[in-house]
C-alpha cells in the first residue's frame, strides 16, 4: 500500500531510517549525480525527512550539499552515543554527521552537522559499515582496497588500508557477532573475509567460484551468528553458513530477477528481508533455514532500485492492522517512496 512519495534533487541511491529511540521518524536519503562536461564532477546531497506513516506525510526538514554519495549508514544503537550518520563519497572521504536538536520548529527540531571527516584515499569510497560498538568503520574503495577507520573523541583516523580485491569493492561489512571479522565483495566476483587481529588484515577465506558476477552487498544475520547473506549482479540472493570460517557453505540461493544491490533485515520479524533488485524493483523475501521464497514484490519505481530500509515503529494507517513502513528509492528518476508491504503484519509476529 502506497503511503507517500517525493522526488529528490539528484539520482537517489540510499535511504536509511534512524534506528535510535526518539528519532525513528527521521529518514535520511542520499544522492549521487555525475555532471558531465569539460570539467566533470560528482555532486551529491543528504536530505532529512520527518516521516509520519499514520498521516501519510513525508516532510523535508534539512538538506546538505556534498560530493557524490555512494553509501550512508546510521551508527548502531548502544551506549550513550547520539545519532551519527556516516557517508562514503566520490571524493575519497568518509564523513560523519551528527543529528542535533535545533530551535527552528519548521525544521522538525533537528539538523545535521558534520562532526569529522577523513580522506581515506584518492579512490572513491563506495560502501561503509559500522562495527557493533560504533568505534570503527570499514570502507570499500573503487581501486579494490578496503580501509578501517577508528573513531576516537569524535575524530576519524585511518588504521588500516589494504588491497583486498582486483576491482571495485561494493560491499564491506563487519561480522556483528565477531567484529574482528570483515566481509568484502567486489566486481571481481570474490566473496572474502578478513581477520583484523592480524595486521595488515589476514585473509580468513575467499570464495571465487559461486558468484558469477560482482558481489554487491553482504549482510550478517542479526539473530544467527552462523548465517551471512550476499547479493550479486548475477541476480541471486545467497544464504551462507559461516560456522567454519575458513570454508563457508552456500546453503541456498534464490533468483530475484535483478542485481541484488541491497539487503535489509526486518527489525522485528526473524528471517524476513527487504531487497533492492536494480532492474527488477524491490522484493520481500522470507528465509527459513535452507529455504527462501519471495512473498511480495514492489514495482512502482521506474529506474534502478538501489535504496531500501524498514521503519522501526508500528503503523496504524486508516484503522488497519499494524504493519511495517518501508522506504525505497530509485536512481535516475530520483524517486523516494514510502509504502507498506501487504504481506508483513506485525500483529502475528510480535
Amino acid at each position: 500500500m502506497d503511503v507517500a512519495h517525493c522526488n529528490l534533487d539528484g539520482n537517489a541511491d540510499a535511504v536509511e531510517f534512524c534506528p535510535h529511540d526518539s528519532y525513528h521518524h527521521v529518514l535520511a536519503a542520499s544522492t549521487y549525480t555525475l555532471q558531465e562536461g569539460d570539467r566533470p564532477s560528482r555532486a551529491g546531497s543528504i536530505s532529512l525527512f520527518n516521516v509520519d506513516a499514520d498521516l501519510g506525510r513525508l516532510d523535508l526538514f534539512h538538506r546538505i550539499e556534498t560530493a557524490g554519495i555512494f553509501d550512508i549508514k546510521w551508527n548502531p544503537v548502544g551506549g550513550s552515543v547520539s545519532p551519527l550518520l556516516a557517508q562514503a563519497d566520490a571524493g575519497g572521504y568518509l564523513r560523519i554527521h551528527g543529528l542535533e536538536c535545533c530551535s527552528d520548529e519548521a525544521r522538525a527540531g533537528f539538523s545535521l552537522r558534520e562532526i569529522t571527516d577523513e580522506k581515506i584515499s584518492s579512490a572513491m569510497c563506495l560502501c561503509l559499515d559500522w562495527n557493533p560498538s560504533a568505534t570503527s568503520i570499514t570502507v570499500g574503495l573503487s581501486d579494490g582496497s578496503v580501509s578501517i577507520a577508528s573513531i576516537v573523541e569524535s575524530q576519524l583516523e585511518t588504521q588500516e588500508l589494504w588491497k583486498a580485491h582486483d576491482f571495485e569493492v561494493w560491499a564491506a561489512s563487519f561480522d556483528t557477532h565477531q567484529p574482528q571479522l570483515v566481509y568484502t565483495g567486489s566486481d571481481d566476483c570474490k566473496f572474502s573475509c578478513w581477520d583484523l587481529r592480524d595486521g595488515p588484515s589476514k585473509l580468513a577465506f575467499q570464495n571465487t567460484k559461486v558468484h558469477t558476477m560482482g558481489v554487491c552487498c553482504i549482510v550478517k544475520t542479526p539473530n544467527d551468528p552462523n548465517t551471512v547473506l550476499t547479493g550479486s549482479y548475477d541476480e541471486y540472493l545467497r544464504v551462507w553458513d559461516v560456522r567454519s570460517i575458513s570454508r563457508p557453505v552456500n546453503e541456498t540461493s534464490i533468483c530475484l530477477g535483478g542485481g541484488v544491490w541491497r539487503i535489509k533485515y526486518h527489525p522485528f520479524v526473524s528471517g524476513l528481508v527487504l531487497t533492492a533488485c536494480m532492474h527488477n524493483g524491490f522484493s520481500v523475501v522470507k528465509i527459513n533455514g535452507d529455504k527462501a521464497e519471495v512473498i511480495e514484490t514492489y514495482s512502482k519505481h521506474e529506474s534502478l532500485a538501489y535504496g531500501a530500509d524498514w521503519h522501526r515503529e508500528k503503523s496504524f494507517r486508516e484503522g488497519k492492522r499494524n504493519s511495517t513502513l518501508v522506504a525505497t528509492c530509485s536512481f535516475y528518476d530520483r524517486l523516494l517512496r514510502l509504502w507498506m508491504p501487504e504481506s508483513v503484519l506485525q500483529d502475528s509476529v510480535l
